[in-house]
């Protein structure tokens, strides 16, 4: 062979193996090109799941929060609700009470009618002997009314009135002789006390030992009482 054509072998060998390293070089850079693309992508992907998982995250513990705001606002809410019904409540027993203390104060001022079952307590004279014994010591006198009139409103009368004579707090009685004075008007014995309310308590009252029925019969007034069932007295501004 030819040295010519020994170097032309030479040459054809060397494209040969240059062909083949390039072609493998060309086929690692084209494999980890890709490779690479692919974990380039993979790490891309995983990074915009994990942004999006911590903007759920956070967005789930603003919800959250705001939820306990919320929770606690309806329970502050409740709170004043609970507080307003308990005023209203307690406003409309004070208004009740107010109308009722209005009421009895009207029935004892005797500016309204008073009306219901009650008691009625009868004075009278005693028997005497006007040459021997001294006359005072036998009749009624105001203090004796008035022993009787005071023992009645204390004990809860919603109304008075002396021989159908409406009285109240600022009556004037006055005794002159036999005879008593009510606001102006004069009336014989005997005097006759009416009182509306609770019977039984008003009753009581003036029978308590040592009370006023004692010392009325003590000082010789003939007294009686009487449970009534219905008893009607005017208000002063229906009187002549």
């Amino acid at each position: 062979m030819s040295k010519k054509m020994s170097e032309d072998y030479r040459k054809r060998g060397r494209h040969i193996l240059f062909s083949l390293v390039f072609l493998v070089l060309g086929f690692m850079l084209a494999f980890s090109y890709n490779t690479l693309g692919k974990n380039k992508t993979n790490d891309i992907s995983r990074s915009t799941t994990f942004i999006q998982e911590e903007k759920y995250r956070e967005e789930l513990s603003q919800q959250k929060e705001r939820n306990k705001e919320l929770t606690d606002e309806i329970a502050a809410k409740q709170e004043d609700i609970q507080s307003y019904e308990h005023s209203f409540s307690t406003s409309e027993e004070d208004h009740a009470e107010l109308v009722k203390e209005a009421k009895d104060l009207r029935l004892l001022l005797g500016v309204v009618p008073a009306v219901g079952q009650g008691v009625k307590v009868v004075l009278k004279d005693a028997e005497y002997d006007p040459v021997e014994q001294n006359p005072n010591d036998y009749i009624v006198h105001e203090s004796h009314i008035l022993r009787v009139v005071n023992e009645l409103r204390i004990s809860g009368a919603q109304g008075l009135s002396i021989n159908g004579q409406r009285i109240t707090a600022s009556s004037n009685i006055k005794c002159t002789g036999p005879v008593i004075t009510v606001d102006g008007r004069t009336f014989p014995a005997p005097f006759v006390i009416e009182a509306v309310g609770d019977a039984e308590v008003l009753l009581d009252s003036l029978y308590l030992r040592g009370g006023v029925i004692d010392g009325l019969i003590l000082d010789n007034i003939v007294v009686t009482t009487e449970h009534l069932k219905q008893i009607n007295l005017s208000a002063l501004r229906n009187e002549g």
